[in-house]
């Protein structure tokens, strides 16, 4: 019970990456890295009681050095895209490194995921690791200098809680994010297509192209196949002859969810699979979230020398909506001296 550490490798430079075990009474428990505060597993029980460990991810630090598909990761400063890799904040631009088409995604190349980040506390008590970086004024070309603070908590409900806080010395961009792909039949059993996914939206932001970037609007997904207000199957409607599902190879879209107000945690999905049992509840203080079907996961070797395909993953990351600082009608993720940045997701595990 209660939170330990242990070597998890080494990086080329010759620092030390440490693992920190999460775990609850019951026996099911997270564990996550010192390098780039990446989530590698939680395992929770199935409805025989034996654990599985429902995130995709990698056995050796020389997989999460590469990552190309985000496993696990903390996205900063900015999750999501940015269009043409530039936006304007009180009439100076900033230029941002393109790192996908002529966008910047996640805040790269080599955002917060790969840093090394210091832990801060442990705490026995609450069962959560707090790791820390200050991220330099510039880096990636984002301004000021910006001091962040990441927990992770597994309580004895299931839940992980992922609480961000972060301040800036300048006005700055931060909308931060866990990447995570889940499988609720446990990582490396297949594809994701039977599971269920409810997310409690009624609009969608539709994108331009297939550079997934939002035409500015809020659109309704009723009677389309965009629509998860009621449970259904991942893979029901996703091959559908639909031209948002067509642009984009599948789910990988921005939903506007219900009941959004500041600091305002409330339920905005779930998501359940028969087989294993599982299922997960997500809540979150962000007005959005991009649900993602892993349709760009190509034969990535996994842990236990699995093979992830493609849609063996799936993702609910907590966020603003993608480009919204070039956007006014969307939520801002401007962040100015004086206020903090603060953030709450929230993972529970049960069965049913």
């Amino acid at each position: 019970m209660g939170v330990s550490e242990r070597k998890f490798g080494t990086l080329p430079t010759g620092e030390e990456i440490k693992i920190y075990h999460l775990e609850n009474k019951s026996g099911a428990y997270a564990e996550v890295l010192s390098f780039g505060a990446i989530l590698a597993k939680i395992c929770v029980p199935d409805k025989n009681g034996e654990l599985r460990d429902v995130v995709l991810g990698y056995d050796d630090i020389e997989g999460y050095e590469v990552n190309g598909c985000f496993f696990g990761a903390i996205i900063g400063r900015s999750g999501n895209r940015i269009e043409n890799a530039r936006f304007f904040i009180d009439d100076k631009e900033v230029v941002l490194a393109e790192n996908e088409n002529h966008n910047n995604l996640h805040s790269g190349p080599n955002g917060f995921e790969k840093k090394l980040w210091e832990v801060k506390e442990i705490s026995q008590e609450k069962n959560s690791v707090d790791f820390f970086r200050i991220s330099p004024d510039g880096e990636n070309g984002f301004p000021g200098e910006f001091t962040v603070v990441v927990k992770y908590e597994f309580t004895e409900e299931n839940e992980l809680k992922i609480i961000y806080r972060g301040r800036s010395d300048v006005a700055t961009v931060a909308n931060m994010t866990n990447h995570s792909y889940f499988n609720l039949n446990g990582e490396g059993s297949g594809n994701v297509l039977d599971q269920e996914v409810c997310i409690h939206a009624k609009y969608f932001t539709p994108v331009k192209d297939s550079q997934s970037i939002p035409t500015g609007e809020y659109v309704s997904v009723e009677g389309t196949p965009m629509d998860f207000n009621v449970s259904k199957p991942i893979g029901r409607d996703i091959e559908a002859d639909f031209e948002q599902l067509k642009l984009t190879g599948g789910y990988d879209h921005n939903y506007v969810t219900d009941n959004y107000a500041r600091g305002n945690v409330r339920a905005i999905a779930s998501a359940y699979c028969k087989e294993s049992g599982i299922g997960m509840e997500v809540s979150s203080d962000c007005p959005c979230v991009q649900f993602y079907a892993g349709n760009f996961i190509i034969d990535e070797k996994g842990k236990k020398g699995h093979v992830y395909h493609q849609r063996d993953g799936f993702c609910l990351e907590t966020q603003v909506e993608p480009n919204a600082v070039n956007v006014e009608d969307f939520h801002s993720p401007i962040l100015r001296p004086g206020e903090e940045y603060s953030s709450e997701t929230i993972y529970r595990f049960f069965v049913k």
